[in-house]
């Protein structure tokens, strides 16, 4: 989770995987090659994650990490119209533990 708003309790969390200061600053790495972090070209919902643990009904109670991303160059960032997290299919019977990030993309030359 690259901030503490992608952590549903940062406290409890610091310096955890997934969390910690070396995952951190490598995905800063990563935009300081100008790579944008499509999510946040948008406003988005406060706990807004990616990922819940099996474990104590935390997708329910939304006890989660956003670390799933989809990074982009600035020209495809000028061209993403939209960026967000699927929950549907993290609410199927035998889901995956994470939710798909979908970025849009404006694909026309005009």
């Amino acid at each position: 989770a690259p901030e503490d708003r992608d952590v549903h309790n940062p406290v409890a969390w610091a310096g955890h995987v997934l969390c910690s200061a070396p995952e951190r600053a490598a995905f800063q790495r990563l935009l300081g090659l100008g790579l944008r972090d499509a999510f946040r070209l948008f406003p988005q919902e406060a706990h807004s994650f990616s990922w819940w643990d099996y474990r104590a009904a935390a997708f329910r109670r939304n006890l989660g990490l956003r670390i799933d991303h989809i990074l982009v160059s600035p020209a495809l960032a000028a061209d993403c119209i939209a960026c967000w997290v699927d929950k549907i299919p993290r609410r199927l019977e035998r889901p995956s533990d994470h939710a798909p990030v979908i970025a849009e993309f404006n694909t026309s030359d005009s």
